[in-house]
């Protein structure tokens, strides 16, 4: 079996520098300011030595899907940097929530009232709440993660009066094969019924769209790290 090679931290920090280059513009074609939307680097796969890189080139937001990952990875490294912020961005069983609630700065995907309840009593135990986001399944995908569209404006509402101002904001990943744009611009509008700030959405391949239709935190993996090789086996 090839083993993988070593992350590159020069092109790690060109990716960085062109992905904050394309941002800025997004920002500017929308009228916006680039300071107003927040990189977060997707390093889910990718060794702490690329993480490592990108701290390097100035980088503080990051994001992974598993907890167990993240729980390896990240207290050396914030032991080293303590300015640095962990998002929680995969779908979260119950039984993760208290280790979630232990190392997440921000977790993003809070999409149903068994999980609420879960972090309550993890919320309750550790002594702290990260923020929260409520995922929501545009496209209604019976594979993703996320409250229902027609469910979504009473799962917030319930949710905000149980946890308060530390639910910060909503969080969608639309279909792949669809136009992203109406997905967007429906999240959007959905915050804005509820009074959140924070628009987790746009990734790699549609992080302009995104912040076109107000996104303030955009989820970019693959365009800084690069694409992992697929597991042997």
């Amino acid at each position: 079996m090839p083993e993988t090679p070593p992350p590159d931290p020069a092109a790690i920090a060109a990716n960085l520098a062109d992905v904050r280059a394309r941002i800025a513009a997004a920002a500017r074609r929308a009228g916006r300011r680039a300071e107003d939307v927040t990189l977060v680097a997707v390093c889910k796969t990718h060794p702490a030595a690329a993480v490592a890189a990108a701290i390097a080139a100035g980088q503080r937001q990051f994001g992974e899907n598993r907890v167990q990952e993240a729980a390896a990875k990240f207290p050396a490294l914030r032991a080293a940097h303590p300015d640095l912020h962990l998002h929680l961005i995969g779908g979260l069983q119950t039984n993760k929530a208290r280790e979630a609630v232990r190392i997440a700065d921000v977790i993003e995907t809070l999409d149903r009232p068994r999980l609420a309840d879960a972090l309550g009593e993890a919320a309750d135990r550790e002594g702290r709440l990260p923020r929260l986001l409520i995922q929501v399944n545009t496209g209604a995908e019976p594979q993703k993660s996320g409250i229902a569209r027609d469910a979504a404006d009473a799962f917030i509402a319930a949710c905000q009066a149980r946890f308060g101002a530390a639910v910060a904001g909503l969080m969608c990943i639309p279909p792949a094969a669809a136009d992203p744009a109406a997905h967007f611009a429906w999240l959007a509008a959905c915050a804005a019924r509820h009074r959140l700030a924070m628009l987790s959405m746009g990734m790699s391949a549609d992080f302009e769209t995104a912040i076109a239709h107000g996104a303030t935190h955009v989820r970019v993996g693959s365009a800084i790290f690069g694409h992992r090789p697929p597991a042997a086996g």
